[in-house]
């Protein structure tokens, strides 16, 4: 189990000192989940996507440059910026540990980058955009991603706006790359999806539970160092309940009473795990509270991807 979790990037996991090993802890494969998620929902919204190989074969691509790739370089360019705050709350990752050089991660943070950047140019020129749309993308979010961890801005000082930024990457950016690909992307599709990733910022609260000790020395404001662990265990169900309301809301709009009642559905379980397990004691709880509740929150994503894409208005949205 401990080996599993040091494959994944888990808090917890083994040490090694097998080169390969430690680049894939840095770029954490359980963050890229939601990502390869969230093109699949871009995909569904587009209302375009066949079961074609080539179609296939591109989401695949798109899916390649959203998690490993750019992912793997948010989660590498973290760990790097973070190395100091890592030493005080995971003195086992690869870089406080010693286990992998600074050279080698920089050239890992390179090769993530450019390795994403030139997918997204050749999922363009495979959709014969006029406009490079999912490079412009990739370049957006990788910019945020490097804003958020490295200074002087370093977005995740601010509790609010840090999490709404790793939100936003975690649910709009790949969805607008997938429905971009197949289809086109709209400006009611962008802000509902922004909208959306509001629940978003209410999952990146959890991950900065596990981090309060060292934040609080470095003088990082995450919402669980301002508020405390108990408004903020608060804040974040209440941010993940209130905007897939929403969207609730959005889907009775559009005609699409079926699938607001799905999504619904979905919604009354995360809040069942939040009483169990999220309010009573993040930070004992963290985990198994998102192995719970993830996947209602990401297969309501789903829900409402497929709706816009069925819709009379999809054309619109």
């Amino acid at each position: 189990m401990s080996d599993a979790r040091q494959l994944l990037g888990i808090k917890g996991a083994s040490g090694t000192k097998n080169i390969w090993k430690l680049r894939l802890q840095l770029m954490k494969p359980i963050t890229w989940i939601p990502l390869l998620w969230g093109v699949i929902c871009g995909a569904a919204a587009s209302g375009n996507f066949q079961w074609h190989l080539s179609d296939v074969l591109a989401a695949f691509a798109c899916m390649l440059m959203s998690g490993p790739f750019l992912t793997g370089y948010t989660q590498t360019i973290n760990d790097f910026y973070d190395r100091e705050i890592d030493a005080i709350n995971e003195p086992n990752r690869p870089i406080p540990s010693g286990a992998i050089s600074l050279t080698q991660v920089k050239l890992q943070i390179w090769s993530l980058l450019l390795g994403g950047l030139l997918i997204a140019y050749g999922l363009d020129i495979w959709a014969k955009h006029s406009f490079p749309t999912v490079l412009v993308l990739a370049l957006g979010g990788s910019f945020v991603s490097f804003i958020y961890s490295a200074p002087p801005l370093k977005l995740k000082q601010n509790g609010w706006l840090g999490n709404y930024a790793l939100g936003a990457s975690y649910i709009a950016l790949p969805w607008w790359a997938g429905q971009a690909l197949f289809g086109h992307l709209t400006f009611i599709t962008a802000l509902l999806t922004l909208a959306y990733s509001f629940s978003g910022l209410g999952i990146a609260v959890i991950n900065d539970f596990k981090s309060v000790e060292g934040d609080k020395e470095l003088g990082l404001q995450s919402l669980p160092v301002a508020f405390g662990i108990k408004k903020a265990s608060w804040i974040s169900a209440g941010m993940i309940n209130i905007f897939q309301l929403a969207m609730v809301l959005v889907l009775i709009s559009i005609g699409q009473h079926f699938a607001s009642v799905i999504l619904i559905l979905l919604i009354i379980p995360q809040i069942t795990f939040q009483d169990i397990w999220l309010l009573r004691d993040p930070l004992a709880f963290d985990v198994k509270y998102q192995a719970s509740a993830q996947p209602f929150l990401i297969l309501g994503m789903l829900v409402t991807a497929l709706a816009i894409g069925h819709s009379s208005l999809s054309g619109v949205l």
